[in-house]
């Protein structure tokens, strides 16, 4: 499905990265997965990162997709290779705290809520770029793109234009050619609408 959909779009599959949403799932599930090429895992409990973790020791690439608290930073920086949901200077100012701390830098995408959704986490697109540039200037971050849920809906094609927005936006940010800043992933689509956004230009 992602090879037809990147087909459709005139992109190479290896554009996209499928994140296996892992969260509350066993660890032998995870293992099932591992010998189909399966290396990239979407978790949204800290706790849970630490304990897969501690029982997998193969080198996976850990996704942190889910509302971070302040309080659980700790146990996530280190542990993960992209945190999906940055949509505040204060959670990001926690982050460059644990991130000196563990003398690392962590690999975030700024969360807009593209759909003005009061039910979801995020930032609107008209704030997005400030707090781009905002994060930008903390020195072990580094801004790799920007992550959107579309709202749950009956047929993919409602979503489009939310993807299509997304898209835009991360290239008017690309264009500013902020230090720090590398825009290159756009992560949003999930099981419903996955390949209307690959369509649309997502990256995960």
């Amino acid at each position: 499905f992602i090879g037809s959909a990147c087909e459709r779009a005139g992109r190479p599959r290896e554009d996209v990265t499928l994140i296996a949403v892992s969260k509350t799932k066993p660890v032998e599930m995870i293992q099932e997965l591992l010998p189909i090429g399966v290396v990239d895992f979407g978790e949204n409990h800290a706790q849970e990162v630490v304990a897969k973790t501690e029982v997998i020791t193969q080198p996976l690439n850990w996704h942190f997709i889910g509302h971070l608290q302040r309080n659980k930073v700790k146990y996530v920086v280190g542990r993960t290779c992209l945190i999906h949901s940055v949509s505040s200077l204060r959670l990001a100012e926690e982050i460059q705290k644990e991130s000196v701390k563990k003398e690392l830098v962590t690999n975030v995408l700024i969360e807009v809520n593209i759909a003005d959704e009061e039910t979801k986490s995020g930032i609107s697109s008209e704030e997005a770029i400030e707090l781009v540039k905002e994060v930008a200037a903390l020195p072990n971050l580094k801004i790799m793109g920007l992550m959107a849920i579309a709202p749950p809906v009956e047929s993919p094609e409602e979503n489009r234009g939310y993807f299509r927005q997304m898209k835009e936006l991360q290239q008017q940010i690309a264009s500013m050619n902020i230090p720090g800043v590398e825009m290159k992933e756009l992560s949003m689509g999930m099981t419903g609408d996955f390949e209307v956004a690959i369509e649309e230009g997502a990256t995960m």
